[in-house]
């Protein structure tokens, strides 16, 4: 099997070169174990990591999501159904590296005006639970490197760290974050127009932070890393 090992060529090419059928030929990888090949390249190995207290580390991203005034085919199914020109907003998020309490809203877009914005109702909102951020990290999107977005850091002694190009896996809990924002709200239900969709993204992350079990912390709220228990925080948190 030199030709599958060493060329990596497919069941059929082989098939076409010896003259036998590709189900023979299938056969016969699996018999000499080269029915799957390694990649061609080694996988960059994960590192996990965890700041050891909440706020030493704020994860931020944006995510565009299109405006519409009917469902669309994303939960229909049926991609005759959408509304043309409506436009677009941005999911801001932001996520603790320690705590996993995630904070985010539906703004107009993803400049630097509105990263700002964003940073300062994030900062305002973990400030309430007790958390002063130190260090935020963001892609290299224009609005994090922004002058604007910038300048507010520096004025708040708040330390920007940049993850490098092309490499979305660094920004990993953000990613994730933004998964599961996917998933569990923006298409999980039938929403009659994009304004109902926003209208429920802040009970959806109060869900999240105090009641919804989380792998990293121990299939607990996140909320509850920060001494807090979910059926004991005012609503008005969100």
């Amino acid at each position: 099997m030199a030709l599958r090992r060493n060329q990596r060529l497919t069941y059929a090419c082989i098939a076409e070169r010896v003259g036998l059928s590709i189900s023979v030929v299938a056969r016969a990888c699996k018999a000499a174990a080269v029915a799957r090949l390694p990649a061609l390249q080694d996988t960059v190995p994960v590192r996990r990591y965890e700041r050891q207290s909440a706020g030493e580390l704020l994860h931020l991203d944006t995510k565009k999501l299109g405006r519409f005034d009917k469902p669309g085919h994303r939960v229909t199914g049926d991609r005759t159904q959408n509304t043309p020109r409506a436009g677009w907003q941005a999911l801001h998020v932001a996520i603790d590296d320690h705590s996993r309490v995630g904070f985010s809203q539906m703004l107009a877009d993803e400049t630097a005006k509105c990263a700002c914005a964003f940073l300062l109702a994030a900062l305002r909102y973990y400030k309430s639970l007790g958390v002063n951020v130190e260090r935020v990290m963001t892609d290299n999107g224009s609005a994090y490197k922004s002058r604007r977005f910038t300048k507010l850091l520096r004025r708040l002694g708040i330390k920007h760290i940049r993850t490098r190009p092309y490499t979305p896996r660094t920004n990993g809990k953000a990613e994730r974050f933004i998964q599961t924002l996917l998933r569990e709200w923006a298409y999980a239900f039938v929403y009659p127009s994009s304004e109902h969709r926003a209208r429920e993204l802040q009970p959806w992350m109060y869900h999240y932070n105090f009641h919804r079990p989380h792998s990293a912390t121990s299939h607990r709220p996140p909320i509850t890393r920060l001494g807090f228990e979910g059926n004991n925080v005012l609503r008005n948190y969100i």
